[in-house]
């Protein structure tokens, strides 16, 4: 999102709030560059760095997960919804009670809490924009005043790295092969999410909630290049694509500038370099995560919200070399099992952060039986 204000120019944004996890030292540099109103820094750990480097400057600063709940009140025209995971929930309710632009690049809000989230945004008037490429590679192309003329959504999915490794292979995979994704360069967690394809169960649920459409009407395939974001098919037999080089700029792009469009830095797709573009079925034995993600999904409740936090825990778990990879599926699926009764009634927020307490807790107590 930054680089694309430094293409448009520094100039024509004016930066409300900027958070960060824990790297003090950027989000200084950014606050600085950017004429920040407010920084908020999740992690207490590197707080006093923050605060020397802002040393002189009229910067508000915020710590801890209170001062993430803060930034999300802050009245901005466009909030870029993008902290990693559950933590992310909060905040991002904040922010849709302003009834603003919401640029959602947090797929577990919507897992977690799609219902709650949903309501919000009805109630609100805020305008959920998805910035996941494959969400908005359908928000694109989807004629949502049209919901009776669709037939199914089409998310596509890279693979990752181990799309054609020997599955009798798949139990000896190391964490530094698992960071390696051919294509994307994301964050540790969601590279070894995008590595299990839970990336992509998670992205089935959102993609349910965001266009409202039931398992049954959407279809996961595999398309290695990654230049096809996802399709919908219409009743009549079209299928209507949106492509383009696998850049994250051009889906933040078109969120931040919607309902119009604005220029992105970013290589342009040329058809006539293609090789080939390439689709089959997902296999669910090498990718039980996917199905698992799908199980949740119709199970409903708080089915989601269990599979998302045994996922996290069993992610953590695994780049501390604690697990194996294929441990990760095993530990969600032990834990929705344990926790099935948990998944019944409506979810309030506190209800929801209650249970995803618990599956973490579940989790934790499953991995220390496999150490």
């Amino acid at each position: 999102m930054l680089d694309l204000i430094d293409s448009a120019g520094v100039d024509e944004f004016k930066i409300v709030a900027l958070t960060a996890n824990q790297n003090a030292k950027l989000l200084a540099a950014q606050a600085i560059k950017y004429n920040a109103e407010f920084v908020a820094l999740g992690s207490e750990e590197n707080s006093k760095d923050l605060e020397a480097l802002l040393s002189g400057y009229d910067v508000e600063i915020g710590i801890g997960a209170d001062a993430l709940i803060e930034a999300g009140r802050r009245a901005a025209d466009f909030i870029m919804a993008a902290i990693i995971g559950a933590a992310g929930l909060e905040p991002t309710l904040q922010a849709i009670q302003q009834g603003t632009h919401i640029g959602l690049a947090n797929k577990e809000c919507l897992v977690c809490a799609g219902d709650l989230v949903m309501a919000a945004i009805k109630i609100s008037g805020a305008k959920l924009l998805p910035v996941d490429s494959e969400h908005n590679a359908i928000f694109q192309v989807l004629e949502a005043d049209k919901p009776k003329g669709v037939r199914r959504l089409i998310l596509t999915a890279s693979g990752g790295p181990f799309l054609n490794r020997p599955l009798d292979n798949m139990m000896g995979i190391k964490r530094e092969d698992a960071l390696k994704h051919p294509i994307w360069s994301m964050g540790a967690k969601i590279t070894i999410d995008s590595a299990s394809m839970m990336n992509k169960g998670l992205e089935l649920i959102e993609a349910s909630y965001l266009f409202d459409r039931p398992s049954s009407e959407i279809d996961v395939v595999i398309h290695p290049q990654s230049i096809v974001h996802s399709m919908v098919e219409y009743i009549d037999g079209s299928v209507l694509a949106q492509m383009g080089s696998p850049d994250m700029k051009t889906p933040i792009a078109y969120a931040m500038a919607w309902p119009d469009r604005m220029e992105a830095p970013v290589e342009r797709l040329d058809l006539t370099k293609m090789s080939g573009l390439t689709f089959f079925e997902p296999d669910l034995e090498r990718f039980p995560a996917l199905r698992l993600a799908r199980e949740a999904l119709e199970t409903g409740g708080a089915a989601p919200n269990i599979l998302n936090a045994a996922n996290e825990t069993a992610v953590a778990a695994f780049l501390e070399q604690k697990v194996h990879f294929m441990d990760i599926p095993g530990l969600v699926e032990q834990t929705l099992s344990i926790m099935a009764k948990s998944s019944d009634g409506p979810q309030s927020l506190d209800n929801i952060l209650a249970i995803d307490a618990e599956a973490r807790r579940t989790a934790t107590d499953l991995i220390k039986r496999l150490s």
